[in-house]
Formats: structure tokens, sequence, C-alpha cells
């Protein structure tokens, strides 16, 4: 052997390694990231923009809708909705609604397949409330095997990443004033949905046919999207927050692990973990609790380690050096002791308007996603420091999504337009 190949051998793996690296840093394929808790670790991105400043690109898109765009390889992914619906006083047909997936080149913007489905179920008459969001209000889930959406009534739809429909799943008729707000998350061969509100129950879907895996039922009240959290000993746990519960499953089984009392209300957020521990919001009297995973039965007494009457419906957290940090959907800005719970600061943002957007923290920045007064990026310390306030005016111009971050951009999603914020070199 030449003395040449091993050192050849091990510049390949190492230069391999490095981008396959440096691909998952820059994918956002999920609701919050790939993590799941709102942190990207990009750095470079900016703090100011507005309609003519460090926009890299603008696409006019084919529907309304409240999901997030997610990111894989050179695509962008998020869905819309046409046909009925896009006003509140829309008297057309439900059956004419049409639900979209939608990938764009994220180099230059162009749309570069739109499929959409009829829907599966009933459609839910489009209401002042339904009309706030819309009817394609959960954020794709993507990796190499394609992109995962959910539609509420209208199921769970797959298609590959060229944009051909590998399958459609039903997973419940029921409905809620609010309508569905929950994304899927992937989890080894697993899409893995928190149908709740369609039919009380999280389903573990096969990524290749979308046939049920397991199942886990009588989940109530419950619009989160699922997490999945590390325990001692290299393993992993499905966290839902539910109505009155907070519970610790199997991913790869669904079995109930252990159970905690939690929020006295329908919950909304989305848990994030660090260091063990798990913090969950939600409910309309505003709570947060803490809680250490890795139980057995019901561990309210043994795991909870604080609960305190502030946190947000809707909105969810970031954990950034002991605090956490959110913005409600009341727009107030929170930092909270993570040892404790203990409030460091509560401070008013400048709009007026209720947030359905969750926090970002990324490059040193927190980005919070106003509805109607574009985007304030605070300064990531347990200060109430505002950096910029960036609006962007025009036509269609409600945010209601959570931005995703990759490779030194921002994508940011309106009712009408999917943007590239970037700084211009």
């Amino acid at each position: 052997m030449s003395r040449f190949l091993p050192a050849v051998i091990l510049f390949l793996a190492f230069s391999i390694t490095s981008t396959s690296l440096k691909a998952a840093d820059a994918d956002w394929s999920q609701f919050r990231g790939p993590a799941g808790n709102g942190i990207s670790s990009s750095t470079g991105l900016p703090t100011e923009w507005s309609a003519e400043k460090n926009i890299a690109w603008k696409t006019k898109l084919p529907g309304h809708g409240s999901s997030s765009p997610v990111l894989f390889g050179d695509q962008i992914f998020l869905t819309a909705y046409t046909g009925y619906g896009l006003t509140a006083e829309d008297e057309g047909n439900p059956a004419d609604l049409r639900l979209h997936v939608i990938a764009v080149d994220r180099q230059n913007g162009q749309i570069m397949w739109d499929e959409s489905v009829s829907p599966l179920n009933q459609v839910q008459k489009i209401t002042k409330r339904i009309v706030d969001h819309g009817y394609a209000t959960g954020t794709p889930a993507c990796d190499a095997t394609g992109v995962y959406a959910f539609f509420g009534t209208s199921g769970v739809i797959a298609y590959d990443l060229k944009g051909k429909l590998k399958w459609r799943a039903d997973v419940g008729e029921g409905t809620a004033g609010f309508g569905s707000a929950s994304s899927p998350i992937l989890y080894k061969d697993f899409v893995i949905i928190n149908a709740s509100i369609e039919s009380s129950t999280v389903y573990a879907l096969n990524k290749s046919n979308g046939e049920i895996a397991w199942k886990a039922e009588n989940i109530e009240r419950a619009w989160t999207t699922p997490s999945i959290v590390d325990v001692p000993g290299g393993k992993q746990e499905l966290i839902v927050n539910q109505k009155n519960q907070i519970l610790g499953l199997d991913p790869d089984t669904g079995k109930q692990l252990w159970n905690c009392e939690g929020i006295q209300d329908y919950v909304v957020p989305v848990v994030v973990q660090n260091e063990g521990i798990i913090y969950c919001l939600g409910g309309r009297s505003n709570r947060s609790i803490a809680v250490r995973p890795g139980g057995r039965g019901d561990v309210t007494k043994t795991h909870k380690l604080w609960e305190v009457n502030v946190g947000a419906n809707v909105t969810s957290p970031v954990y950034y050096n002991g605090h956490l940090y959110w913005a409600s959907d009341r727009g107030i800005a929170f930092c909270l002791d993570a040892k404790n719970g203990e409030v460091v600061y509560k401070n008013r943002l400048p709009t007026g308007a209720r947030l359905y957007a969750s926090i970002i923290l990324a490059d040193g920045k927190f980005y919070i996603t106003t509805r109607d007064s574009g985007v304030v990026v605070l300064k990531a310390g347990p200060e109430y420091v505002e950096l910029a306030q960036n609006k962007i005016a025009g036509e269609e111009d409600l945010f209601n999504a959570s931005p995703a971050v990759s490779d030194g951009s921002i994508f940011l999603r309106t009712n009408g337009y999917l943007y590239r914020i970037a700084n211009k070199k």
C-alpha cells in the first residue's frame, strides 16, 4: 500500500465530515429548526433591513399561509392554501379549498414546484378566528426522504424532493374553534403527528408509505408540536405537553413512560430542553413549568422543579445562558431565570397586535416577529436592549410565521411573500 493512501483517506473522511456538518448546520428542517428549540448557530445575520435594504430576494407566493419555511439543501419548503377562506366574508364552497406544498430555490427565490390537493374531510367553515391564520398553519418537516406536511382534517401529505406525491394519510376529522396548528417532526423512520384536535391521538407514520407504526391516544387539547429530548443513558423521549399533563413517551413505540401534572388549560407552545431539564409554557392563564424528564410513572412530586404564573398562550421560548426568553402573544418580551422561574425582565414590545410567531436566537440576537410592526431585534442577554425594528411595507404583509435561519440568511414568510434577508456584500 502506498504510504500516501492513509493520508488521502483521512483527508477525504475529514472533507466529507466537514461538508456533512456544514450541510446539517445549513438546514432548518422543521418548525423552530432541527432541534426544535428556535436556535441557530449561523452568524453574520443582518440586524437591520427594510424593503430597500438587505433583501436578497422576494418571491410572490401562490396562496396564503401561516406556516414557517423550512430548508433542506438548496430547497425551501412551505405550505399555502387557495380557493377558499382568504377572507372572513368568503361565501364560496369549502370544497374548492386547495392545500399547497411549495418548493423554492434558496439561491434565487424561484418557485421550483407547487403541488396541491383537495380537502380530505369536511373543511371547517371560515370564521374570523380561522382566517386569522388560515388553513396552512402547520410547518412542514423535511429530510433526504422528502417533505411532510400536516393540514389538520385534510391529513398528512408526503412528497419527494422533486414534488412527486408519495402518500397521504387521514388522521381524523375533529375540529376546534381555532383550527389546526401542530407541525410534524421527523424521528428515525417516522413522521410524528400530534392530531390531538383531529382525533385525540399522536401518530407515528412510516416515512416510506404513511402507514401507522404506533399511536398514543387520549391526547387532550394540545395544539403543540411534540419534542424529542435527550435523557441520561443516551436515550431519547418524546414529550407531549397537553391539557392537565406533561407526558413522556417512548418515541420508538409510543408507550407512555411518565406523566407530570401540567397546565390546567389547552397548550400550544413547543417544549424546549437544556441540560436535562424541559421547560413547558401554555394556557390562557400563562404558566411555565420546569420538569426533569427520564422518570417513570407519576413524577409530579419527584421531577417537577418549579411552576410559575407567567408564560405564553401561543408562542414558544428559547433557552440561552441560564435564562428563558420569549415574546408572549400579548406582545410582551420576557426573560426568566431558568433555575427558579423568577422574572428577570418583562417589557412591552413596540406592537399593539397579538403575536403568533415564536422568538428565534441567532448570532447573539433575538428576532421577534410581530404581526403588524415588523421584526424586533433584541440583544441576547438578561437586559432588554432593543437593537432594531424592521418593517417591510407592502401588500399582504401579515406576519404570522416564525423565521427560518440558515447560512447567514433569515427566511421570512408573510401571507403573500417569502423573503430572503441577508447582509448585502
